[in-house]
């Protein structure tokens, strides 16, 4: 039996009902902190600022699914007692939970982002940009909730490599873009708030990074955090 069919098992058999509750919660978040990110960036690119202000009152919803999440997972660990690959699954929820409402906080502020550059007029440059990281991790996000939906490892270490794409792409635009504001500072205030944009979007990398590696100690007992990609490859391979 394999690690994927093993955590399948607990969730019919062990943890039962209130795990697989659990589980798809944090699978529904999931899906909304998605599409707060998809949102965000529709709302910048279209100048819509009635949808940067949905974004913004939807944070409050992900607060709370958090919450939520977090309550059941407390009370799951004070029923239930779970240990060795049980206890990986409840705490990689945990972990990653927070992930999730720290995405849903990058898309609020790039949702505020929006409407600061309604009120100033449009940044001159960075919406390329913007549109190109975004949709680098926008993919990222989705690919790393569907593999914590079908438990696979492999499949979250894509998602590992593909941060580091994303970190270039950023830094590259970070330095075009201070480039013109040195050349005409005029445009400082405008550009500062895209620099915001693309900041929160590097982090939502970052996050959507973090729930892979949980996913993968999760699954396979390996440890992802602070790991070179060769080892994390090389035992993924063995499996």
């Amino acid at each position: 039996m394999n690690n994927k069919e093993k955590l399948t098992q607990h969730i019919s058999q062990q943890f039962n009902q209130d795990l697989e509750a659990v589980r798809s919660n944090f699978l529904a978040m999931g899906g909304l902190v998605e599409q707060q990110v998809l949102d965000a960036m529709k709302a910048l690119v279209d100048v819509n600022v009635e949808l940067a202000e949905a974004v913004i009152k939807n944070d409050s919803r992900i607060n709370r699914m958090e919450i939520e999440v977090d309550e059941e997972l407390m009370r799951i660990m004070a029923l239930r007692h779970p240990a060795a690959s049980d206890l990986r699954l409840v705490v990689a929820i945990g972990k990653s939970v927070t992930d999730l409402e720290r995405i849903g906080d990058e898309a609020f502020k790039i949702a505020r982002a929006t409407v600061a550059l309604y009120k100033e007029g449009e940044s001159p440059r960075g919406y390329a940009e913007a549109r190109s990281i975004s949709a680098r991790v926008s993919e990222m996000l989705h690919d790393v909730l569907d593999a914590f939906a079908r438990f696979d490892a492999k499949a979250a270490f894509e998602v590992m490599k593909a941060d580091s794409y994303i970190d270039r792409e950023y830094e590259a635009a970070m330095r075009s873009l201070i480039t013109y504001m040195m050349e005409d500072p005029r445009s400082i205030s405008r550009i500062l708030n895209v620099m915001n944009v693309l900041r929160s979007l590097e982090r939502v990398g970052d996050h959507a990074r973090n729930i892979a590696e949980q996913l993968i100690y999760m699954v396979q007992g390996i440890e992802a955090r602070h790991t070179d990609y060769d080892e994390i490859e090389r035992r993924l391979s063995q499996i």
